[in-house]
C-alpha cells in the first residue's frame, strides 16, 4: 500500500493532459476584483474546497473565511496555509446545517461571494445512508440559501455534479434538489465533471491497487465518465464567480467522455510499466450509471463566450416553489421517515430513479425495521 502522502504526489506528477487527449480549458482572465471582496468557501477542507481556497488565498483577498465540518480536513488545511500566515484568512469548524453558526459568521464577516463546496460525495456509501445525504447535500444548501439571503444576498457559486442529471443515486438528487435551489435565489450552479486524482477518487484506488501488484477492480468495462483536472476545476469556479450574472447553470465545455478501464490503463503504463496489472470487473454499484451527460434531455447549450464554461437552458418550467416540499423534506429527515423523505425527494426531481438496494431500505422502514 502507498501511504495517501505519496499518493499525492504521484497524482501532482501525472500528465492528465496526455490521458485527456486534450489541452488545458481556457483560463478565467481578470480576477483582481477578487481582491477586495470577503470570500466565505464551505466544504473548505475537502479536495476542490482545499485548492480552491489555496488559490483564494494566494490572491489575498480583503477576507476569507474558510468553513469545514471535519476538524481532520481543516487542520490540514491550516497547515498548508502556514506559508501565507494573513489575519484575513479565518478557519471556522461548523457544519451547514448550523443555521446559528451561519447567521454568526455573514454579520461578522458579511461575504460578498459563497463557494458552496460542503457536500457528500461518494456515490455508493450513501446509498446506504440516504437520510445523511438528504440533510447535508439538500437541506445544507437551503439553510445556507437562507440565511444568505437575511444577509444581503451575496452571490453564491455551487459545486454541483454530472449525477444531478436524471440522477440514479441519492447523491445526484439531492444535488439536483440543491441545484434548484441555488437557482431559486439567484445563484449560480457550476455542475462539475469528476475530477482526477481528487480524494478517495478512483485514481486513489487505482494507485493503491497497482502499488500493490493488482489486481485493479472497475465496475464495467464500458464504464465512461467526463473529466477535468483539479487546476480546471478551480479556473473554472472563479471563472463562473467572475464573468457570470446568476441564475445560472453551467457546465464545463467538454467534447467527449472517456472509459475508466482507459483511465486504468494509462495508470498502470504510467506507474508500472514493466508489470502486468490485471483488471477485474466487478459490476455497476448501488446508484451508478454505465455513463453521465452533463446535461438532461429538456436542457440545452445557450450562446456564449465565457471562457471553458457552457450556459444551459432548460425548455421545462422548473419548480421554484421549494419552500413547502423543504420543510416536508426538513421534517421527514428530523423524525428519520426514510419512506416520508424519498416520496417528497421524488416529487421534486421526477427523473430520479432510486436504485434497487436503495429501494429496499425505504420498504424496510416501512415496517419498522430499522434501516441503520
Amino acid at each position: 500500500m502507498i501511504s495517501s502522502l505519496s499518493i499525492s504526489a504521484t497524482t501532482e506528477e501525472i500528465d492528465w493532459y496526455a490521458f485527456l487527449e486534450r489541452r488545458p480549458l481556457p483560463r478565467s482572465a481578470d480576477l483582481e476584483s477578487l481582491q477586495e471582496q470577503s470570500i466565505l468557501v464551505t466544504g473548505a477542507g475537502g479536495s476542490i474546497g482545499s485548492a480552491l481556497s489555496l488559490q483564494l488565498a494566494s490572491m489575498a483577498p480583503r477576507r476569507l473565511i474558510l468553513l469545514d465540518a471535519s476538524e481532520q480536513a481543516l487542520y490540514r488545511l491550516q497547515l498548508q496555509l502556514t506559508m501565507v500566515d494573513s489575519p484575513a484568512i479565518v478557519t471556522i469548524l461548523g457544519s451547514v446545517n448550523d443555521a446559528v453558526l451561519l447567521s454568526e459568521i455573514c454579520s461578522n464577516h458579511q461575504p460578498d461571494l459563497v463557494f458552496h463546496a460542503a457536500a457528500h460525495k461518494h456515490a455508493p456509501l450513501l446509498e446506504k445512508q440516504p437520510l445523511a445525504a438528504i440533510a447535508t447535500n439538500t437541506l445544507g444548501t437551503s439553510t445556507l440559501v437562507e440565511c444568505l439571503g437575511r444577509h444581503g444576498n451575496p452571490r453564491l457559486v455551487l459545486l454541483s455534479t454530472d449525477k444531478a442529471v436524471e440522477p440514479s443515486s441519492i447523491l445526484g438528487a439531492t444535488k439536483r434538489v440543491a441545484e434548484l435551489v441555488t437557482l431559486s435565489a439567484g445563484g449560480i450552479v457550476l455542475r462539475l465533471a469528476n475530477v482526477l486524482g481528487s480524494e478517495g477518487s478512483v485514481v486513489e484506488t487505482f494507485l493503491q491497487r497497482i502499488a500493490a501488484g493488482g489486481p485493479i477492480t472497475i465496475t464495467h468495462p464500458q464504464a465512461e465518465r467526463f473529466f477535468l483536472t483539479g487546476a480546471e476545476t478551480v479556473d473554472l469556479l472563479l471563472t463562473a464567480a467572475t464573468s457570470v450574472q446568476g441564475p445560472s447553470l453551467l457546465i464545463p465545455r467538454l467534447e467527449k467522455s472517456h472509459r475508466i478501464s482507459a483511465l486504468a490503463t494509462f495508470l498502470t503504463s504510467a506507474n508500472s510499466p514493466a508489470h502486468l496489472i490485471e483488471c477485474v470487473f466487478t459490476g455497476l454499484r448501488p446508484g451508478e450509471k454505465l455513463d453521465e451527460s452533463l446535461f438532461s434531455a429538456d436542457e440545452r447549450a445557450a450562446p456564449s463566450v465565457i471562457p471553458g464554461l457552457v450556459e444551459l437552458q432548460t425548455s421545462s418550467a422548473e419548480n421554484h416553489n421549494l419552500a413547502p416540499q423543504l420543510s416536508r423534506l426538513a421534517h421527514a429527515v428530523h423524525e428519520r421517515n426514510l419512506a416520508q423523505a424519498m416520496e417528497t425527494l421524488r416529487e421534486i426531481v421526477p427523473t430520479y430513479q432510486i436504485s434497487p438496494q436503495l429501494q429496499q431500505l425505504v420498504d424496510l422502514s416501512r415496517t419498522g425495521v430499522p434501516t441503520t
